[in-house]
Protein backbone atom coordinates (compact mmCIF):
# COMPACT_ATOMS: atom_id res chain seq x y z
CA UNK A 1 0.00 0.00 0.00
CA UNK A 2 1.20 3.47 -1.23
CA UNK A 3 2.08 6.07 1.83
CA UNK A 4 -0.82 7.90 -0.03
CA UNK A 5 -3.63 5.36 0.74
CA UNK A 6 -2.17 4.21 4.40
CA UNK A 7 -3.22 8.43 5.44
CA UNK A 8 -6.59 7.88 3.63
CA UNK A 9 -6.99 4.89 5.53
CA UNK A 10 -5.72 5.76 8.76
CA UNK A 11 -7.72 9.10 8.53
CA UNK A 12 -11.13 7.21 7.80
CA UNK A 13 -10.10 4.54 10.59
CA UNK A 14 -9.76 7.61 13.16
CA UNK A 15 -12.75 9.26 11.63
CA UNK A 16 -14.87 5.93 12.23
CA UNK A 17 -13.24 5.36 15.48
CA UNK A 18 -14.64 9.40 16.71
CA UNK A 19 -17.71 8.25 15.32
CA UNK A 20 -18.19 5.84 17.82
CA UNK A 21 -17.05 7.43 20.56
CA UNK A 22 -19.72 10.24 19.86
CA UNK A 23 -22.21 7.24 19.82
CA UNK A 24 -20.81 6.06 23.39
CA UNK A 25 -21.21 9.29 24.57
CA UNK A 26 -25.08 9.45 23.61
CA UNK A 27 -25.44 6.39 24.94
CA UNK A 28 -23.96 7.38 28.34
CA UNK A 29 -26.32 10.47 28.31
CA UNK A 30 -29.12 7.95 27.60
CA UNK A 31 -28.01 5.66 30.28
CA UNK A 32 -26.15 7.20 32.76
CA UNK A 33 -26.58 10.40 35.36
CA UNK A 34 -23.39 12.36 35.42
CA UNK A 35 -21.31 13.23 38.50
CA UNK A 36 -22.75 16.69 38.69
CA UNK A 37 -18.75 17.34 40.90
CA UNK A 38 -17.01 16.51 37.97
CA UNK A 39 -19.41 18.31 35.84
CA UNK A 40 -19.35 21.44 37.90
CA UNK A 41 -15.32 21.43 38.16
CA UNK A 42 -14.99 21.13 34.06
CA UNK A 43 -18.01 23.77 33.57
CA UNK A 44 -15.55 26.11 36.03
CA UNK A 45 -12.37 24.93 34.54
CA UNK A 46 -14.28 25.00 30.63
CA UNK A 47 -16.23 28.54 31.36
CA UNK A 48 -14.76 30.64 34.53
CA UNK A 49 -11.54 30.19 33.33
CA UNK A 50 -11.98 30.86 29.60
CA UNK A 51 -13.84 34.83 30.02
CA UNK A 52 -10.31 36.46 30.02
CA UNK A 53 -9.34 34.98 26.44
CA UNK A 54 -12.98 35.31 25.26
CA UNK A 55 -13.74 38.52 26.30
CA UNK A 56 -10.10 40.06 24.95
CA UNK A 57 -11.02 38.55 21.89
CA UNK A 58 -14.23 40.03 21.47
CA UNK A 59 -13.25 43.04 22.42
CA UNK A 60 -10.40 43.35 19.97
CA UNK A 61 -12.35 41.71 17.03
CA UNK A 62 -15.34 44.44 17.73
CA UNK A 63 -12.91 47.26 17.57
CA UNK A 64 -11.44 46.49 14.21
CA UNK A 65 -14.36 45.24 12.48
CA UNK A 66 -15.88 48.61 13.66
CA UNK A 67 -12.70 50.70 12.75
CA UNK A 68 -12.31 48.53 8.98
CA UNK A 69 -16.23 49.13 8.24
CA UNK A 70 -16.52 52.84 8.96
CA UNK A 71 -13.17 53.26 6.69
CA UNK A 72 -14.63 52.09 3.93
CA UNK A 73 -18.40 53.09 4.74
CA UNK A 74 -17.36 56.50 4.86
CA UNK A 75 -15.95 56.71 1.67
CA UNK A 76 -19.71 56.25 0.28
CA UNK A 77 -21.58 58.77 3.26
CA UNK A 78 -22.58 55.01 5.02
CA UNK A 79 -20.84 55.89 8.40
CA UNK A 80 -24.02 54.90 10.59
CA UNK A 81 -25.17 51.75 9.40
CA UNK A 82 -21.24 50.74 10.94
CA UNK A 83 -22.73 49.64 14.19
CA UNK A 84 -24.95 46.96 11.99
CA UNK A 85 -22.53 45.21 10.26
CA UNK A 86 -20.66 44.87 13.33
CA UNK A 87 -23.67 43.47 15.46
CA UNK A 88 -24.83 41.48 12.37
CA UNK A 89 -20.93 40.12 11.63
CA UNK A 90 -20.25 39.62 15.35
CA UNK A 91 -23.92 37.55 16.46
CA UNK A 92 -23.76 35.43 13.30
CA UNK A 93 -20.45 34.57 12.71
CA UNK A 94 -17.11 36.33 13.91
CA UNK A 95 -18.17 35.53 17.65
CA UNK A 96 -18.86 32.18 17.54
CA UNK A 97 -16.13 30.74 15.62
CA UNK A 98 -13.31 33.50 17.42
CA UNK A 99 -14.69 32.23 20.88
CA UNK A 100 -14.81 28.35 19.50
CA UNK A 101 -11.24 28.80 18.17
CA UNK A 102 -10.00 30.72 21.31
CA UNK A 103 -11.56 27.91 23.56
CA UNK A 104 -9.92 25.05 21.23
CA UNK A 105 -6.44 26.46 22.05
CA UNK A 106 -6.87 26.96 26.06
CA UNK A 107 -9.34 24.32 26.71
CA UNK A 108 -9.08 21.49 24.03
CA UNK A 109 -5.30 21.51 24.77
CA UNK A 110 -5.92 20.65 27.98
CA UNK A 111 -8.15 18.10 27.20
CA UNK A 112 -6.39 16.21 25.45
CA UNK A 113 -3.08 16.64 27.36
CA UNK A 114 -4.90 15.21 30.92
CA UNK A 115 -6.38 12.63 29.46
CA UNK A 116 -3.29 11.77 27.23
CA UNK A 117 -1.35 11.37 30.57
CA UNK A 118 -4.10 9.36 31.77
CA UNK A 119 -3.47 7.41 29.28
CA UNK A 120 0.12 6.55 28.81
CA UNK A 121 0.32 6.28 32.74
CA UNK A 122 -2.60 3.31 32.63
CA UNK A 123 -4.55 5.52 34.67
CA UNK A 124 -7.27 4.60 31.90
CA UNK A 125 -7.03 0.92 32.32
CA UNK A 126 -7.34 0.99 36.22
CA UNK A 127 -10.35 3.13 35.83
CA UNK A 128 -11.25 -0.12 33.44
CA UNK A 129 -10.63 -2.63 35.92
CA UNK A 130 -12.42 -0.58 39.12
CA UNK A 131 -15.76 -1.14 35.97
CA UNK A 132 -15.71 2.71 35.49
CA UNK A 133 -15.72 3.56 32.01
CA UNK A 134 -13.62 6.01 30.73
CA UNK A 135 -16.54 7.46 28.45
CA UNK A 136 -19.04 7.89 31.87
CA UNK A 137 -16.30 9.01 34.15
CA UNK A 138 -14.23 11.32 31.88
CA UNK A 139 -15.39 11.99 28.76
CA UNK A 140 -19.43 12.83 29.45
CA UNK A 141 -18.87 15.65 32.00
CA UNK A 142 -16.73 17.20 29.98
CA UNK A 143 -18.97 17.17 26.65
CA UNK A 144 -21.89 18.81 28.62
CA UNK A 145 -19.74 20.73 30.21
CA UNK A 146 -18.89 22.19 26.88
CA UNK A 147 -22.50 22.85 25.63
CA UNK A 148 -23.17 24.95 28.23
CA UNK A 149 -20.05 26.69 28.76
CA UNK A 150 -19.57 27.26 24.73
CA UNK A 151 -22.88 29.06 24.02
CA UNK A 152 -22.31 31.56 26.99
CA UNK A 153 -19.03 32.45 26.39
CA UNK A 154 -20.31 32.86 22.84
CA UNK A 155 -22.69 35.30 24.04
CA UNK A 156 -20.12 37.05 26.26
CA UNK A 157 -18.02 37.60 23.33
CA UNK A 158 -20.44 39.13 21.28
CA UNK A 159 -21.84 41.78 23.93
CA UNK A 160 -18.29 42.94 24.74
CA UNK A 161 -17.57 43.14 20.99
CA UNK A 162 -20.47 45.41 19.64
CA UNK A 163 -19.80 46.96 23.30
CA UNK A 164 -16.26 47.78 22.10
CA UNK A 165 -17.27 48.49 18.70
CA UNK A 166 -19.50 51.23 19.90
CA UNK A 167 -17.12 52.68 21.87
CA UNK A 168 -14.85 52.91 19.14
CA UNK A 169 -17.58 53.89 16.34
CA UNK A 170 -19.10 56.68 18.83
CA UNK A 171 -16.14 57.93 21.13
CA UNK A 172 -13.39 57.62 18.53
CA UNK A 173 -14.63 58.02 15.25
CA UNK A 174 -17.45 60.05 15.82
CA UNK A 175 -20.65 58.28 14.41
CA UNK A 176 -23.71 59.85 15.71
CA UNK A 177 -24.87 57.39 18.60
CA UNK A 178 -28.26 57.00 18.21
CA UNK A 179 -28.51 56.29 14.65
CA UNK A 180 -25.66 54.09 14.98
CA UNK A 181 -27.79 52.17 17.41
CA UNK A 182 -30.66 52.68 15.56
CA UNK A 183 -29.42 51.09 12.32
CA UNK A 184 -27.65 47.92 14.89
CA UNK A 185 -31.36 47.57 15.76
CA UNK A 186 -32.85 48.02 13.17
CA UNK A 187 -30.81 45.32 11.11
CA UNK A 188 -29.62 42.67 13.55
CA UNK A 189 -32.57 39.95 13.93
CA UNK A 190 -33.15 37.38 16.40
CA UNK A 191 -32.48 34.89 13.67
CA UNK A 192 -29.00 36.02 13.61
CA UNK A 193 -28.16 35.45 17.77
CA UNK A 194 -29.90 32.47 17.32
CA UNK A 195 -28.10 30.71 14.81
CA UNK A 196 -24.52 31.99 16.27
CA UNK A 197 -25.51 29.96 19.44
CA UNK A 198 -26.50 27.01 18.05
CA UNK A 199 -23.85 27.14 16.01
CA UNK A 200 -21.60 27.48 19.19
CA UNK A 201 -23.49 24.39 20.70
CA UNK A 202 -21.91 22.13 17.62
CA UNK A 203 -18.63 23.82 18.28
CA UNK A 204 -18.73 22.91 22.12
CA UNK A 205 -19.04 19.46 21.05
CA UNK A 206 -16.83 19.03 18.86
CA UNK A 207 -14.16 20.60 20.62
CA UNK A 208 -14.80 18.37 23.60
CA UNK A 209 -15.23 15.23 21.68
CA UNK A 210 -12.17 15.81 19.60
CA UNK A 211 -10.12 16.52 22.41
CA UNK A 212 -11.36 13.74 24.37
CA UNK A 213 -10.56 11.43 21.45
CA UNK A 214 -6.79 12.60 20.99
CA UNK A 215 -6.74 12.32 24.66
CA UNK A 216 -7.84 8.26 24.97
CA UNK A 217 -6.09 7.21 21.84
CA UNK A 218 -2.49 8.77 22.72
CA UNK A 219 0.57 6.22 22.85
CA UNK A 220 4.80 6.69 22.76
CA UNK A 221 4.70 8.44 26.25
CA UNK A 222 5.23 12.53 26.88
CA UNK A 223 6.33 12.78 23.22
CA UNK A 224 2.99 11.11 22.19
CA UNK A 225 1.04 13.45 24.76
CA UNK A 226 3.01 16.40 22.88
CA UNK A 227 1.96 15.15 19.68
CA UNK A 228 -2.30 14.41 20.90
CA UNK A 229 -1.83 17.82 21.89
CA UNK A 230 -1.09 19.30 19.00
CA UNK A 231 -3.05 17.40 17.18
CA UNK A 232 -6.61 17.81 19.32
CA UNK A 233 -5.91 21.29 18.97
CA UNK A 234 -5.41 21.63 15.00
CA UNK A 235 -8.55 19.06 14.32
CA UNK A 236 -10.91 20.88 15.90
CA UNK A 237 -10.03 24.52 15.11
CA UNK A 238 -10.08 23.06 10.90
CA UNK A 239 -13.42 21.15 11.95
CA UNK A 240 -14.58 24.24 13.26
CA UNK A 241 -13.93 26.25 10.29
CA UNK A 242 -14.88 23.70 7.32
CA UNK A 243 -18.35 23.02 9.70
CA UNK A 244 -18.77 26.94 10.41
CA UNK A 245 -19.57 27.06 6.63
CA UNK A 246 -22.00 24.17 6.63
CA UNK A 247 -23.85 25.84 9.17
CA UNK A 248 -24.21 28.87 7.96
CA UNK A 249 -26.11 27.32 4.86
CA UNK A 250 -28.07 25.22 6.91
CA UNK A 251 -29.25 27.20 9.27
CA UNK A 252 -29.79 30.29 6.93
CA UNK A 253 -31.87 27.92 4.77
CA UNK A 254 -33.50 26.46 7.96
CA UNK A 255 -34.89 30.32 9.23
CA UNK A 256 -35.18 32.13 6.06
CA UNK A 257 -37.07 28.77 4.14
Amino acid sequence: MTPILQRISSSLRELGDLFLLVGDVFASFRHRRPSWGDFLYQLHFIGVKSQSVVITTGAATGMVLCAQTYFQFHKVKMDTATGAVVSVGMSSELGPVLAALMISGRVGAAMAAELGTMKVTEQIDALRTLAAHPVDTLVMPRVLASLVSAPLLTAEAVIVGITASWMIGVKLLGIDSAYYLVNMNRYTNPVDVISGLIKSLFFGAIIALISCYKGLNCRGGAEGVGRATTEAVVAASITILVSNFFLTLLLTRFFKG
